[in-house]
């Protein structure tokens, strides 16, 4: 007796939830559009619908005798940006965040190096118990704990008096851009606490770019009769470097647009992120506001297309 064979087809289920099933799994594309539409939507206008809105407000300008905004296409708020008080903020706040990444990068590199050579089992995952720590605990709280170890009367103050050194930190707070009262209001407490939380931003592409550099290269190198200074300026370095630029991403950008740290630990020279929660809420100027914020944006913009042609991305 010869068993009868299987239907090619389940029969149909019954019921509104047996339809739907069917229909979905006839028509795959109709399933994929349902999946789709809920984020395309949120992406659409929750995100690229307020930054559309906030560039729109940057083409406004505000009336100076009512303080109304006039809603006419203008560029002369984009104008305002070139007045020297407004150019001053933006060239302090790229500069450090230049000067962020590049400490940044200094510092991470022989931490990179160090878990993606030698580090194995436990000691690897302490590493990186190590560096996604401090990013756990609470970000203000981070900042208020530096503003205490940089204050006049904080722990790093203290260690210099035990050294011996309070000259040398006196002379260093008395120089004209970098200096202040303490460290703690001062261009050096800033970059200090800004390099501190963004490092492990910086740490973890670059351990993952060094990850993948094959280990006969560098014993390669030596057997060719290269020196450590040689090896590292032609063989890792080259290796590391879309590391290196996908780690900037972060650390650049999270600084171009950060102004809690300026806020708390700092002088009262306004960064960008400063300059558009004042124009924005006390000044009420908010075409201003909306200007200021498309500067890290197109900042940014030109930084991501020369971070893809380095092929940063590849290292995310």
């Amino acid at each position: 007796m010869v068993a009868s064979e299987a239907p090619a087809l389940l029969p149909s289920r019954g019921g509104i939830s047996g339809a739907l099933s069917d229909t979905l799994w006839r028509r795959p594309k109709l399933l994929l559009l349902l999946m789709l539409t809920p984020p395309l939507l949120w992406l659409g206008i929750v995100y690229l619908g307020s930054l559309f809105a906030l560039l729109l407000q940057s083409f406004f300008s505000i009336d100076e005798f009512s303080g109304l905004i006039n809603r006419e296409f203008t560029l002369k708020t984009y104008g305002e940006l070139l007045r020297p008080s407004n150019l001053d903020i933006i060239i302090r706040t790229v500069t450090m965040a230049a000067c962020v990444t590049l400490a940044s990068a200094v510092v991470a590199f022989p931490i990179a190096y160090y878990a993606a050579r030698y580090a194995r089992g436990k000691w690897k995952a302490l590493f990186y118990l190590g560096v996604m720590l401090p990013l756990w605990s609470s970000y203000l709280v981070k900042i208020y704990a530096w503003k205490l170890i940089l204050a006049k009367e904080g722990i790093l103050t203290w260690l210099f008096a035990q050294l011996h050194l309070t000259w040398l930190l006196d002379a260093w707070l008395s120089l004209p851009y970098v200096g202040g009262n303490s460290l703690s209001v001062s261009f050096t407490g800033t970059f200090i606490v800004f390099v501190y939380v963004w490092l492990p931003f910086m740490i973890l592409p670059i351990q993952a770019a060094l990850e993948r550099v094959p280990g006969n290269l560098v014993e390669a190198s030596s057997d060719l009769g290269a020196s450590p200074g040689q090896t590292f300026r032609n063989v890792l370095f080259p290796l590391a470097l879309p590391g290196i630029v996908a780690g900037s991403i972060f650390t650049f950008s999270l600084t171009l647009g950060d102004y809690i740290i300026p806020q708390i630990i700092g002088t009262s020279r306004l960064f960008i992120g400063q300059a558009v929660y004042a124009h924005q809420g006390t000044a009420g100027n908010i075409p201003l506001a909306a200007a200021f914020t498309v500067v890290p944006v197109v900042v940014m913009g030109f930084y991501l297309w020369g971070a893809k042609r380095m092929g940063a991305f590849d290292a995310l």
